[in-house]
C-alpha cells in the first residue's frame, strides 16, 4: 500500500453550532466541558472525525448524539486552523451550524451531555476559538435566512404568521413591519393553509400554516431571493 511520507500528526475535529427557537429568542445549544483543559467553562459541542466517515456524517452524528435528531438543516460553515487554537494538540475543527425545532428536541440526551440552549443574546464565553465560529455561524445565517428561507427550520409543522414573523426578528433582532412582512410572506406561496386555528389566539391572525415543501426546495436551491431587504439591514 502506498502512504504519504508527511511524518506529523495533525487531528481533524468537529464542532457543531446548533441554533434553536423557543417562541421567543434564538438560543444557542451548549455544553460544559467536562475535561481539561477549560474543564467547567462553555463550549460547542464537538468531536474528531473517525477513520471511516465523511465529513458530514461525523457532523450528523455528533448532532444526533446532542440532540437526538436527524434530517436537520446542517451545513458546513468554515474550517479553523491556526496553529495554537487547541493547546493540547494540533486540532483542525470543521465547523458546522444547524438549525433545530427545540420541540422535537431528545430531552434526555441533552441531560446526558450536561449540555444547555441559551440565549443568544446572553451567550457566555466559549473555549478556545469557539466565539468566533458562533459570530462566523450567526452572519451566516443572517445571510442565508434572507435568501433561502431557512428560518422555517426553526418552526414547528404548524405555525402562524405572527410566530413566524417572530422567528426572523429573534434572528435579525430588530423588529419587521406586521403588514409588509404578512404581504411578503403570502407572495411567495411557501404557505399552506391548514384550516386550522391557533386555539391561544382570538383573532384571525390565529390561522394555522404549513410549509409548502416543494415551493420551499426552489428557495434552497434556485436563484430565488426570499426577503433580500433583511440583508440591507
Amino acid at each position: 500500500m502506498i502512504h504519504y511520507t508527511h511524518p506529523n500528526r495533525i487531528l481533524v475535529a468537529l464542532d457543531c453550532i446548533i441554533f434553536g427557537y423557543d417562541g421567543e429568542q434564538l438560543k444557542l445549544l451548549l455544553i460544559k466541558r467536562n475535561m481539561e483543559p477549560e474543564q467547567g467553562r462553555w463550549s460547542l459541542m464537538g468531536g474528531f472525525l473517525h477513520d471511516n466517515e465523511d465529513l458530514e456524517a461525523a457532523a450528523q452524528r455528533i448532532l444526533y448524539d446532542l440532540t437526538g435528531l436527524t434530517n436537520t438543516y446542517l451545513e458546513q460553515l468554515q474550517t479553523f486552523g491556526a496553529v495554537s487554537r487547541d493547546p493540547v494538540e494540533r486540532t483542525i475543527s470543521v465547523v458546522y451550524y444547524s438549525l433545530v425545532n427545540i420541540q422535537d428536541q431528545d430531552i434526555n440526551a441533552i441531560r446526558a451531555h450536561n449540555a444547555s440552549w441559551v440565549n443568544l443574546e446572553e451567550k457566555p464565553s466559549l473555549i478556545f476559538d469557539h466565539d468566533a465560529m458562533v459570530d462566523q455561524a450567526l452572519h451566516r445565517l443572517r445571510y442565508k435566512a434572507a435568501l433561502h428561507a431557512i428560518g422555517f427550520e426553526l418552526l414547528p409543522e404548524k405555525f402562524t404568521i405572527p410566530q413566524l414573523q417572530k422567528v426572523y426578528e429573534a434572528i435579525y433582532t430588530k423588529q419587521l413591519d406586521r403588514r409588509n412582512f404578512s404581504r411578503k410572506i403570502l407572495s411567495t406561496d411557501l404557505l399552506i393553509g391548514t384550516g386550522e386555528k391557533d386555539t391561544t389566539s382570538v383573532t384571525k391572525k390565529g390561522q394555522l400554516y404549513r410549509l409548502n415543501t416543494t415551493k420551499y426546495q426552489e428557495y434552497l436551491t434556485d436563484y430565488v431571493s426570499f426577503f433580500p431587504e433583511l440583508t440591507l439591514s
